[in-house]
């Protein structure tokens, strides 16, 4: 059973950085791009950024390029979210997901698809 654990959230003040980290388990890791997403209250989901497979390639969204970078582990079968110089707009619960195509994830993390393999989420909030 494919499963994705989010953890690394908390309260952190503007200026600040949090590392949050998603475990991968029961699927084969370095066959899978890797993404986040993150939705505020009352929004719709937000394209954050991905991973390829073999970790050479990140895409961003242009509000968190330069501020956030993803990385993973495949020792550890996890993918990290560093996110420095946070905002308050930066609150949101945020989501990993997961799928064999870099292309369909990209798009699901957009919000035009299906995500089949995600987390349950971890909350970020921001204060001013």
């Amino acid at each position: 059973q494919v499963q994705l654990v989010e953890s690394g959230g908390g309260l952190v003040q503007a200026g600040g950085s949090l590392r949050l980290s998603c475990a991968a388990s029961g699927m084969t890791f370095s066959s899978y791009a890797f993404g986040w997403f993150r939705q505020a209250p009352g929004k719709e989901r937000e394209f954050v950024g991905t991973i390829s497979w073999s970790g050479g390639v990140t895409d961003y969204a242009d509000s968190v390029k330069g501020r956030f970078a993803i990385s993973r582990d495949s020792s550890k079968n996890t993918v990290y979210l560093r996110m420095n110089s946070l905002k308050p707009e930066d609150t949101a619960v945020y989501y990993c997901a997961a799928d064999e195509s870099l292309s369909v994830l990209t798009t699901a993390l957009s919000g035009k698809g299906n995500l089949e393999v995600r987390g349950q989420g971890t909350l970020v909030t921001v204060s001013s």
